[in-house]
This record gives C-alpha cells, sequence and structure tokens, in this order.
C-alpha cells in the first residue's frame, strides 16, 4: 500500500478536501491566476473527452485563433506539441496553470481542458476560471473511488454548478437533465434523436470510412471512424457556435480531422486489419465491437481491464462483451498496479462464457502476437484499453514503456518475415 493511500485512509475527509482545495488556490495565486487571461473551456463526460476536445481546437485554429490544449494524449500550446506522459487525464493543479501560465504567454485565445470526475473530487477545477463546461455523456465509471454512481454523477455536476458562463450538454444523453438544472449565463444543448437540442445532427450515414451528416443544411464529412463520434463532432460545433463561430465556418475544421490517437485508429489496414482504441467501459467497447465486426470473417478481440483496484464490476461485463461479438476473444493483462494481474484476468474471464473462444495470455505483448498470428484475411482484430497510452503501470508505482500501436507494428513484421 502506497504512503498516499495509507495517508488518505487515517486522514479525515474534509481535512483531505481543504489541502486539495489549498493547493488549488496556491498553485493558481503562484502563476499569476493565468486562467482569468484566457478562455478556459472544460470538457467532462465518461466518453469523448479527448476526440471532442481534438476536433473543437481544430475548428477554432481554422477560423485564425491560437489554442492550447491539455488532454490525456497530449500538451498542445499553439504549434508546439508534447506527449501526456503523466498517465493523467488531468494533472495536478500546479501542472494545469504552468500550462495555462504558458499558453498565456503564448497568447493562445483558448485553453481547452479535459475535465475528469477525480480531478473535480480532488479540486483541481478550483481556481481556473472556466468560460464554458461541456459534458459528452455519463455512463457508470470510477464507481468504486467515488463511492456509487450518483457520487459520480455529482462530482461532474459540481464543474457545472461552478462554471457560470456557458454550459454545453448532449441532450440525448439520459443523464442530460440533471446538467441542464444548473444555472448559467448560457445553456446550449446538441442532439441526433432529440428535436429541441438547438444543434441538431441529421442525414446520419454511417460507414466503414467514416460518417456524414448535416447541421443546419450545412453538410460535414467526418474521417474519424465509427458513428458515435457524430456526437462528438456536435459537441465540438456546439463550442464553435457559442463563441461566435457560424455552423458554416466549422466545416473546415471537422473534415481537416483524420485521425485521433488510439482512439478507432486503424494501425494495420491488410491483410486484415488491426485496431486499436481507448475503450475500456461497456458502453464504449460495445459501439466499437459494433462498427469493426466483419460481415465475413472472424473479430478477435484483445482485452484486459485497466487501473488495478478500480471498478472491479465492470470486468466480467467486459469479457461478456467481448463474448458476445467476437470469435476469439484474448484476455491480457493492461494497468494492474499494485493488484495481482491474474486475479484481473480470472475476473475478466469469467464474462467469456463460450470457453472455447477464451485465450488467457499474461504478457500483453505475447497476446498482441497470438492475435496476429491467429489472423487471416478479411478478419479484424481489436486491441483496447490503452489506446496510445505510453505505460503500463505496475506495483508500486513502476512503469514499462509501452504503446499498443508500437507493439502491433513491431509483432506483425514479425510475424510476416
Amino acid at each position: 500500500m502506497s504512503v498516499k493511500t495509507i495517508i488518505r485512509k487515517l486522514l479525515p475527509k474534509s481535512l483531505i478536501n481543504f489541502y486539495h482545495l489549498g493547493i488549488a488556490f496556491l498553485s493558481a495565486l503562484i502563476y499569476g491566476f493565468p486562467s482569468r487571461k484566457i478562455k478556459v473551456i472544460g470538457i467532462t463526460g465518461t466518453n469523448g473527452k479527448s476526440t471532442t476536445l481534438n476536433i473543437a481546437s481544430k475548428i477554432l485554429e481554422t477560423n485564425g485563433f491560437k489554442v492550447a490544449a491539455l488532454t490525456s494524449i497530449m500538451f498542445k500550446i499553439g504549434e508546439k506539441e508534447e506527449e501526456n506522459k503523466l498517465k493523467m487525464t488531468m494533472p495536478g493543479r500546479f501542472v494545469i496553470n504552468k500550462f495555462l501560465s504558458d499558453a498565456v504567454k503564448a497568447k493562445c485565445a483558448y485553453a481547452f481542458i479535459e475535465t475528469t470526475s477525480e480531478g473535480i473530487a480532488q479540486n483541481r477545477h478550483k481556481f481556473i476560471d472556466f468560460k464554458t463546461a461541456v459534458i459528452t455523456n455519463l455512463n457508470p465509471e470510477h464507481i468504486e473511488s467515488h463511492g456509487g454512481f450518483d457520487n459520480y454523477k455529482k462530482a461532474k455536476g459540481k464543474l457545472f454548478n461552478d462554471v457560470k458562463g456557458t454550459h454545453i450538454i448532449n441532450i440525448d444523453d439520459k443523464h442530460s437533465p440533471y446538467f441542464l438544472k444548473f444555472k448559467a449565463d448560457k445553456i446550449i444543448t446538441y442532439g441526433i434523436k432529440n428535436e429541441s437540442a438547438n444543434i441538431r445532427g441529421e442525414s446520419i450515414v454511417a460507414t466503414s470510412n467514416g460518417s456524414t451528416f448535416s447541421v443546419d443544411g450545412i453538410n460535414f464529412n467526418l474521417k474519424i471512424l465509427c458513428d458515435f463520434n457524430i456526437y462528438n463532432a456536435l459537441a465540438a460545433i456546439t463550442v464553435a457556435v457559442s463563441e461566435g463561430i457560424n455552423v458554416e465556418n466549422c466545416k473546415k475544421g471537422i473534415e481537416s480531422v483524420s485521425q485521433i490517437a488510439g482512439r478507432m485508429e486503424k494501425v494495420i489496414a491488410s491483410p486484415f486489419e488491426i485496431f486499436v482504441d481507448y475503450a475500456f467501459v461497456p458502453e464504449a467497447l460495445e459501439k466499437v465491437y459494433q462498427f469493426v465486426k466483419p460481415k465475413n470473417g472472424k473479430l478477435i478481440c484483445v482485452l484486459g481491464s485497466c487501473g488495478g483496484g478500480r471498478d472491479k464490476w465492470k470486468r466480467p461485463v467486459l469479457g461478456g462483451l467481448a463474448n458476445q461479438y467476437g470469435d476469439i476473444v484474448i484476455i491480457t493483462n493492461e494497468d494492474p498496479y499494485d493488484e495481482k494481474p491474474e486475479d484481473i484476468i480470472d475476473q475478466v474471464s469469467v464474462g467469456v462464457k463460450n470457453k472455447e473462444k477464451l485465450i488467457k495470455i499474461f504478457n500483453r505483448r505475447e497476446a498482441i502476437n497470438k492475435a496476429i498470428s491467429l489472423a487471416k484475411e478479411g478478419d479484424v482484430i481489436v486491441i483496447t484499453g490503452k489506446g496510445c497510452e505510453p505505460w503500463i503501470c505496475w506495483e508500486g508505482g513502476r512503469k514499462e514503456s509501452w504503446d499498443d500501436r508500437r507493439i502491433v507494428r513491431e509483432e506483425f513484421i514479425n510475424i510476416k518475415k
């Protein structure tokens, strides 16, 4: 057990909250409250944060604005970009305020921040003057760390309670009424199914190469795979519209985005396809499987359950989805942290009822190699849970350099030699 975990157990919650709040204030003070000098947009939700942020920032850039972005994938300030190797979607307060300070110095007009429930619960969003809060969707996640789904939802709600400027809400999401109740200067909704959406996607056509849709009669060609990304594009359009950009001027930005790293990324195209995706919650995983399942060939699923000690309830559920959609299911290691990885693999495997489909391989590289060696022309391999994450996290804070995409390319070459 880490020192940090022991301290959390010993100290009363009120004292821990005060500590987090104090650190948030101190970091903002040291960097001169940089969020007051730039328009900060926070994007939260269970799925789609990175994709929405990337599309929205690209729209603003193609409309002449200099943009900064802090995501689970990268730190970006104008043209300067570096990989986020912290293994934290929403980093600590000093990192965030330094990022904002650097963005101000670089004369960026906007700063986007992926804003997580755990970050909000630890007051990492405090003393940051968010102009806009965006919610993509809400599904069960971080249930054990928050002590229940309702607490998870309330953590997201704290952001909307604190942001008084603009609220952007997916009105098709079943939890939208909760977020619509928070007061704001401006509330803008987006969606596809609900006709009352302020920004509504219509004429939806999804193909294996992307999607097309229209908003207010303007046609969009979205190159990012999976039809659920239309919602992320609509959220991005809504952000732009909230900043005075008309719908037509969003077209160039959206159509210039062809790939988000580690998000439905096709790493190998022939003789079979290999996709790498970040999906690690049931709702997202099912949508990925539905999209990639081939009509004729086999679907080979490589997965585990990221985050040792976290959300154990979903492990057999993930295995069950792989069992439902996959023809071959390879359960492997992801990020065990201080938990025994073999136990996690066994718990995911419980959901695979058809044991003839099941292969358990502890070593993730070997699991990927096995999938590639089994694939034939027309098959699809989908490797989920990590996307482009740069580490596998082991016990005691130990990290192993990693990237599913790199491993796929290396093992594909090895097998094809």
